[in-house]
């Protein structure tokens, strides 16, 4: 046996043809590697060289390596390590997230003691070698644990009396007294219809309602009110709110579902039909917060240069790009939010602009295109706040408190609604807004089918209703400048578009509205002159 070990530890006859072929070099790593000898194997990649360093990760078996986690770590370990150091261009392809998500699944389920101490420099080498990954297993982290809260959400519900009900047994009630109620107004429409339906339309002309008198007009009101009675109840108001409910539920399962996916394909062993969910998921999210503990401190690159408001980074003159401006103070993440604020209108508009290009009903309609994508930026806002708004009044009506009351315990409620909305920003299902932006541009142009049909215009929409989702529930809340009166231009606020006749200052057309914090414009509003 001891002949055997140096027989695998011996260098090659001639001395050098180790070092120079990646072949050789390969064929000695798996020797090694068999024997369970990686510290010598790490020995042995502690001195290629780049090129033959790059051949031999480009044949290396990284799966056999993994399979012998937490063993072959300080192999591992030596690679990246290596690879970080002589720092080639380009960077080799190595599959760093096998490595990563590996070592997750062995930190999720711990069987090996002192795993820790083992993989400790590997996942730090990890995070040298490709620093992204950090980043990647933060958001899985996220998503296993935003789907865990979300499996607490199928409790019982409130009915119309406040009473706890199944949410199946609370929509059956709703829906039955939604039909009754309707039943009844079909019935008295029909009693309605016997003087109504056959009317001559010549009845309705301007000239003939201001000529009715006092008794047909107090029938009228009668009539109406009675209709009104029927439907305008509060009851039947809490349909929307368990329909809301019914689609979180459902958003929630498929979000459960598709992480309870991802670890099926991280562990092919974790039996997922016989565990519950929420221990799976805690289990890998335990993981990924014990590997990214071992990646150690993130190292934070240098902030850019701001540049000057109105300045572009040339020093020259101001194009509809360079509308974002910032000062000291402005945070990371308000930073980031606004670039994609310009992203959206620089890129995402861009491309949906030619994807309506290629629509021949709108062919010709060339303001009409720029109109439609303007109008979603605007209307993805309003919903978005309007709903933010919505969620806090009905906190406050589940919990019966007054809808204008304004006393401190109300206020501390309606702060903690507004502090949960802006930390699951991320998590919110938001597909009702997206539709309802989307059909109420449709329903305004219902003379464009083509539009429903219009992949890239779907994607815009979602792009700006998740940002926006995302801005208003920033703790100091982003807003649109709604003024879009066709004045005279106002630099401060207002951007000219390249293409304008930079001789006038007279507004023909808002292209993009201007963003704002705090009276502040972040943004400024491209317009045609």
């Amino acid at each position: 046996m001891a002949d055997s070990r140096e027989r695998i530890r011996g260098p090659s006859r001639d001395g050098r043809e180790f070092f120079t072929s990646p072949r050789q070099v390969l064929r000695r790593l798996m020797l090694l590697s068999e024997g369970r000898q990686y510290r010598e194997a790490a020995g042995v990649v502690g001195r290629l060289g780049p090129s033959v360093l790059r051949s031999v990760m480009a044949e290396l078996p990284i799966d056999l390596l993994l399979e012998h986690l937490p063993h072959s770590a300080y192999l591992l370990e030596s690679f990246f390590t290596r690879l970080t150091t002589l720092n080639t261009t380009p960077k080799p392809e190595v599959p760093v997230e096998s490595v990563v998500w590996h070592l997750v699944r062995l930190f999720a389920n711990p069987h090996e003691s002192g795993l820790k101490q083992r993989c400790s420099k590997l996942l730090q080498s990890l995070a040298q070698f490709e620093p992204s990954l950090r980043q990647a297993v933060r958001e899985r982290r996220r998503n296993f644990d935003n789907a865990v809260q979300g499996l607490g959400v199928h409790g019982l519900t409130t009915d119309a009396s406040g009473q706890l009900i199944s949410l199946h047994v609370a929509l059956k009630t709703e829906l039955q007294r939604h039909v009754d109620t309707y039943k009844m107004a079909i019935h008295k429409l029909e009693e309605l219809s016997m003087v109504t339906v056959n009317q001559d339309p010549a009845h309705s002309s301007h000239q003939r309602l201001l000529a009715i008198n006092y008794g047909d007009i107090q029938q009228r009101l009668i009539d109406n009110k009675t209709l009104l009675t029927m439907l305008d109840k509060p009851a039947l108001k809490q349909l929307i709110t368990l329909v809301e409910n019914l689609t979180q539920r459902v958003e929630n399962d498929k979000e459960v579902l598709t992480c309870v996916g991802q670890v099926k394909r991280l562990d092919a062993q974790a039996h997922i039909e016989k565990r519950p969910a929420a221990g799976l998921l805690m289990n890998f999210s335990r993981g990924c917060e014990v590997v990214l503990h071992m990646m150690g401190p993130e190292s934070v690159p240098p902030s850019p240069l701001i540049a000057p408001k109105g300045a572009n980074a040339n020093g020259g003159g101001s194009s509809c790009s360079d509308g974002y401006h910032s000062d000291d103070s402005a945070s990371e993440d308000g930073s980031e939010m606004v670039s994609e604020y310009r992203n959206l209108y620089i890129e995402n508009r861009a491309d949906t602009l030619e994807a309506l290009d290629s629509l021949p009903q709108l062919k010709q309609a060339q303001s009409l295109k720029g109109k439609i994508l303007f109008s979603m930026i605007v209307l993805s806002f309003r919903l978005c706040h309007g709903m933010r708004e919505r969620k806090v009044l009905e906190v406050r009506r589940t919990l019966n408190c007054a809808l204008d009351s304004s006393c401190e315990t109300t206020l501390a409620l309606d702060r903690s609604v507004r502090q949960h909305l802006h930390e699951t920003v991320n998590s919110f299902p938001l597909g009702e807004i997206e539709r309802s932006v989307f059909n109420q541009v449709l329903s305004t142009l219902h003379e464009y089918p083509c539009l429903e049909s219009c992949p890239p215009l779907t994607h815009f929409v979602s792009a700006c209703v998740r940002l926006a989702w995302r801005m208003i529930n920033q703790k100091a809340p982003y807003y649109l400048d709604t003024d879009f009166n066709l004045g005279f231009l106002r630099p401060e606020k207002h951007e000219r578009h390249p293409q304008s006749d930079r001789r006038s200052d007279l507004i023909k057309a808002f292209l993009w509205p201007a963003l704002m914090q705090n009276n502040r414009c972040m943004f400024k509003a491209v317009v045609a002159t």
